[in-house]
């Protein structure tokens, strides 16, 4: 039985939220859409979050995603920092669960060691890596990298879980 899931994958960022979207069919991944969500730097701190929620609303409008993964977040040794980008966070796993959308968390580590077989992997080989699973996808920049990274695995993660489902309930 073929299974069509479509995949949000998310990257927080106060500044900029990579977005991308696949398609996952059995085995085959086809791209959607990638993009970034901005926020203005000289805007409140309430209204940036707001823009996050409203980008991530209207891409889950036009995309009508299944499930969403998201990236977890690293500590920064700046803890002002750290809180800020927990905030967006909050905002990007909250938004696509209140659409009613099941959300999946992943470290950066298990996505690159997903993608790239080695969880230390820089940016520039997940974009690769990103580039050749995808064929012929023009990633808006390396945030929407990330988030298609973020999908891909959880594309990977979950038919994996699902194949060991099937066959626990066979026996």
């Amino acid at each position: 039985m073929t299974r069509i899931r479509r995949i949000l994958g998310l990257d927080p960022g106060l500044q900029k939220t990579g977005w991308g979207i696949v398609e996952s069919v059995d085995n085959r991944l086809k791209h959607i859409a990638n993009g970034v969500i901005q926020t203005d730097p000289k805007a409140p701190m309430a209204e940036r979050l707001r823009q996050i929620s409203v980008g991530i609303e209207a891409v889950i409008a036009e995309f009508a995603p299944s499930e969403a993964a998201v990236e977890e977040t690293f500590l920064n040794r700046n803890p002002g920092t750290t809180l800020k980008l927990g905030l967006a966070r909050g905002v990007v796993l909250v938004t696509p669960a209140r659409a009613g959308l099941d959300v999946a968390e992943y470290s950066a580590k298990e996505v690159k060691k997903s993608l790239v077989g080695y969880g230390s992997a820089d940016k520039a080989q997940v974009a690769g890596m990103v580039a050749r699973l995808l064929p012929g996808v023009e990633i808006a920049n390396e945030d929407a990298a990330d988030a298609l990274a973020v999908a891909i695995s959880h594309a990977h993660a979950s038919a994996v879980s699902n194949r060991w489902a099937a066959a626990a309930a066979a026996t």
